[in-house]
């Protein structure tokens, strides 16, 4: 998907709302535990219930890594899915991978080749050279972690150089845009960080950012699109459990659609203002 396509959806539907698909086995309705993948029976009712309020689906690779083989069968028929039934819809695999080049280059072929997905969560720690190669794909989104919503983002992000100014954060903005470009290149920034998105759009004024955090997390959808959103929106606001976890009775997929609709309603009042 390429940035203007992804503007274009965002005006199309009135919103920037990315559903989160941290599908926890757990925390399902318990009526679905008894059919042969209850997490794609799941994932399934979700998609259906809220495809008309959000750009994009966010599927947490973990939650699917930790029930083995099956859990990985899980996660292919979902994004074959939504594939299938929404092709307009960005996926992003909510994976953090990042290593030496050649074991990025393999994520990289099990992301964007083999599950085809959109869009890929990197983390950046090891450098230039653990990234690059999620860049050579054509249309895939690279999505840098950059300032997160977790408390421990403040043990590493914060960190200030003392001879430049330049907080840790800064410095993965600034340098990974050597690497990337606006159109294949996003940055995580938590919803809970507040007017820091002020900072951030110093650095990235014209880069989408992905932003978890709003709802279970506490963020503040205003306060994002107050110092984060551009004349383009430049945003994709996630919410996970606040949406699918809303309910668990045979109607959670109702719910959820509520739910989102209440944020994509929330979101249109914004992007009038942008």
């Amino acid at each position: 998907m390429t940035k203007q396509q992804l503007i274009e959806n965002i005006r199309r539907r009135e919103s920037f709302l990315c559903v989160g698909l941290d599908s926890d086995r757990k925390k399902l309705p318990h009526h679905l535990l008894g059919d042969d993948d209850p997490i794609y029976s799941f994932n399934k009712a979700i998609i259906d219930a809220t495809a008309p309020y959000c750009v994009a689906y966010k599927p947490n690779v973990a939650f699917y890594e930790s029930e083995g083989v099956e859990g990985w069968i899980t996660l292919e028929k979902t994004v074959n899915y939504l594939k299938q039934n929404y092709p307009d819809h960005l996926i992003i695999a909510d994976a953090k991978r990042g290593d030496i080049g050649n074991t990025s280059a393999m994520y990289a072929r099990c992301f964007f080749e083999k599950l085809d997905v959109g869009a890929l969560t990197i983390a950046p720690y090891m450098g230039e050279d653990s990234v690059t190669p999620f860049l050579t794909y054509p249309n895939k989104w690279v999505i840098v972690l950059a300032l997160t919503s977790n408390k421990g983002s403040h043990d590493f992000q914060l960190l200030e150089d003392k001879a430049s100014g330049e907080r840790l954060f800064e410095h993965v903005l600034r340098r990974s845009q050597v690497w990337g470009n606006e159109s294949n290149t996003m940055f995580v920034v938590g919803a809970t960080q507040g007017r820091m998105f002020e900072d951030v759009r110093k650095v990235a004024p014209r880069h989408f950012l992905l932003v978890p955090g709003v709802g279970a997390q506490g963020g503040s959808l205003e306060e994002v699109c107050r110092y984060g959103m551009t004349d383009e929106c430049g945003l994709l606001v996630n919410s996970s459990r606040g949406i699918i976890f809303a309910d668990t009775s045979e109607q959670f997929a109702q719910v959820a659609g509520e739910k989102a609709r209440e944020l994509q309603e929330e979101m249109k009042t914004y992007l009038n203002r942008c």
